[in-house]
């Protein structure tokens, strides 16, 4: 079993990259013939605009997180669309659901849960729940840093760590607004606690997403 966070960002950008979906779905269907896969993408920009559309009237997180949920699940609605004949129908609204669908399909698809957990975070529980072999984030960064790179000049990259050393950078940045985490607070935990496997990638380079999903060499950065 191979899970993989898909970042919304690499789908939905200033509009869906149907180019990029194209290749991503070309991937997927090369290695359902070897594995069982379970994806997680988020929302991007569809989520973005919708959550800023919705502060016009209402600043109730809970509802705001419910919105990007669902701009979660469309996207996740667009990959099946293109995979249909693999994966299954329905996208799962809990990681429950998601393993029962795994029974019967080589690959599910799937957004949000519920309010408060990031995609990252559903990827982690959906891995630890499933025994995954590996966890793929596929993010628009390249990797783990020791610092933020886009606030540090001289911030290095990580090719290899330890889950502690994970959780150490982690939760040395405070979870605020405008503060970006490659991996958020909730998955570095889920992560550190069951030991998973995890590879952090640039999603845009499809050949390290390829690599990564055969356990092979990647620019990214690894967590064991």
């Amino acid at each position: 079993m191979i899970v993989i966070s898909l970042g919304g960002s690499l789908v939905s950008r200033e509009k869906i990259d149907t180019r990029y979906i194209k290749e991503i779905i070309e991937i997927l269907r090369e290695a359902a013939c070897n594995f069982k896969l379970g994806v997680v993408v988020g929302g991007g920009r569809t989520a973005r605009e919708y959550i800023s559309a919705a502060r016009n009237f209402s600043n109730n997180d809970y509802i705001l997180d419910k919105i990007g949920i669902e701009a979660t699940r469309l996207n996740a609605l667009l990959l099946i669309s293109a995979l249909e004949d693999i994966a299954y129908p329905e996208v799962p609204r809990t990681v429950d659901e998601a393993v029962s669908y795994l029974k019967s399909s080589r690959i599910v698809i799937m957004g949000g849960t519920e309010p408060g957990h990031t995609t990252d975070a559903v990827a982690a529980l959906l891995a630890e729940r499933l025994n995954a072999e590996r966890l793929i984030i596929a993010t628009n960064v390249d990797g783990v840093y020791d610092k933020d790179p886009k606030r540090h000049k001289d911030a290095q990259k990580l090719k290899r760590l330890s889950f502690k050393q994970l959780l150490d950078i982690i939760m040395s940045i405070p979870p605020e607004p405008g503060v970006n985490t490659v991996i958020d607070h909730l998955a570095a935990l889920i992560i550190n606690r069951s030991r998973i496997r995890t590879i952090v990638i640039n999603g845009a380079n499809t050949k390290d997403l390829r690599n990564a999903i055969y356990g092979e060499d990647v620019e990214g950065s690894v967590i064991e």
